[in-house]
């Protein structure tokens, strides 16, 4: 069994007792490595929890194939090399520490923190793992087959490895905790919430906190004060309503597939389509899985891409099915937003994050022409300018606020571990 105390230092210094060895590591140095698993790739950072800063970054991907492979970045030092059989996580975590053992970088670490995108009711707060806690995480699986199985395998990969260091996980779901019964409740009989927790969950959680508390700071005014609409678009996208520092509202539910039209996913759709696609149509209910999931969304309709990017440059060049695919996405993002409105007595601004909302001058520019009700108004050159990890107010004088700030979801997973191993709140 492990257990976790804080000692007080000058310097904050992260004390991990071993009951079973009973012996205790110090570390000198605070980093923490963020560990974000996907089915077949594995993105790593090396931050410290502080600042934020990343000395180390990787990316494993192809991951269960032959042609699986790490690329790693530390500063100018840029290095990219196959894995070796079982092509798995833990051999891409063995390759990573080979990496940072030759760069004097192994021993900075004083523990892992993991991204686990399901969490249900159970998990609110960044938890220190244990088999029970990954037992949870592997029974939660059925509301997120495609992501909870992978972060279990990175978890897993990540103990045998580093054994001497504290684990925690970081849910996606935990930020959306906050939202009352009247938001995430379904219009199903109420038994099969009681009995099997069919319900709005939520996702984006870490990036829906960290725009807004940054957005909190630009206003000078403390988070819980603040009231936000946050729009986190990119090949998954979803909207939520922040009041008071704290979620109310989201589009995401009970998986990463309600909501907003995205790259792949469908979003919203009436469920009697489901079953004219099986009674009518002879789809099997594995087919409409994938169809709703990974055929539909931005690609589905355009019949071509699901990269943004692709289809603004296909619109411009006179694709009617790209022209459409953008105008559902953005019709239905601001839709999406205006809905959010009955969550507020009053708005301090709108956020746009994610690749597509940090990057995208066309969707965002879409979005606020159909928000003018709201009083929002674009300023061009202000969103011209914030792409490629430039932030700022895209709105002009009299607009009420909208800015475009990069999200960091790796920094809060550092952050919130290293807070939760020192006892800080």
């Amino acid at each position: 069994m492990k257990t976790l105390k804080q000692i007080k230092y000058q310097t904050p210094i992260l004390a991990y007792t071993d009951v079973n060895l009973n012996t205790q590591i110090i570390y000198m140095k605070n980093n923490i490595l963020v560990i974000n698993c996907g089915s077949s790739s594995l993105k790593c950072s090396l931050i410290n929890p502080v600042n934020g800063d990343i000395i180390f970054f990787a990316l494993a991907e192809k991951l269960f194939t032959q042609d699986a492979l790490i690329s790693f970045k530390q500063g100018e030092i840029k290095q990219t090399t196959p894995l070796i059989s079982p092509y798995d996580h833990q051999a891409a975590i063995q390759s990573l520490v080979a990496f940072l053992t030759q760069q004097s970088l192994h021993s900075s670490i004083c523990a892992i923190g993991h991204r686990v995108v399901h969490g249900g009711e159970k998990y609110s707060q960044p938890t220190l793992i244990s088999e029970q806690v990954k037992t949870s995480i592997n029974e939660l699986a059925k509301l997120a087959p495609l992501h909870n199985p992978a972060n279990l395998q990175g978890i897993n990969a990540a103990e045998t490895i580093f054994s001497n260091l504290p684990q925690v996980a970081i849910f996606d779901t935990a930020f959306h905790q906050s939202m009352p019964e009247k938001a995430f409740l379904y219009a199903l009989p109420y038994s099969l919430y009681k009995e099997h927790g069919i319900r709005k969950y939520g996702f984006h959680g870490t990036s829906h906190y960290f725009v807004c508390k940054n957005a909190a700071k630009i206003l000078d005014k403390p988070l819980e004060q603040c009231n936000f609409i946050s729009a986190h678009l990119g090949n998954g996208c979803s909207i939520s309503a922040v009041k008071n520092g704290k979620s109310v509202d989201t589009s995401l539910g009970l998986t990463p597939l309600e909501g907003l039209m995205m790259g792949t996913r469908s979003g919203s759709i009436d469920p009697g389509i489901i079953f004219h696609l099986v009674e009518q149509l002879g789809y099997s209910l594995e087919q409409v899985n994938i169809l709703l999931n990974k055929e539909s969304g931005l690609l589905g309709v355009s019949q071509l891409t699901n990269d943004c990017r692709e289809l603004e440059q296909a619109s411009a060049d006179g694709n009617d099915l790209a022209q459409l695919a953008l105008q559902i996405f953005c019709y239905r993002i601001a839709k999406m937003i205006a809905s959010f409105v009955p969550c507020f007595m009053q708005l301090d601004g709108l956020i746009f994050t994610g690749g597509i909302g940090e990057n995208s001058q066309f969707v965002r520019s879409q979005v606020l022409a159909q928000l003018s009700l709201l009083n929002f108004t674009e300023d061009q050159s202000a969103n011209q300018h914030c792409r490629f990890g430039q932030s700022g107010n895209i709105s002009t004088e009299n607009s009420r606020p909208c800015w475009v700030i990069p999200t960091n979801e790796e920094w809060v997973i550092a952050e919130q571990s290293y807070q939760l191993l020192n006892g800080a709140k």
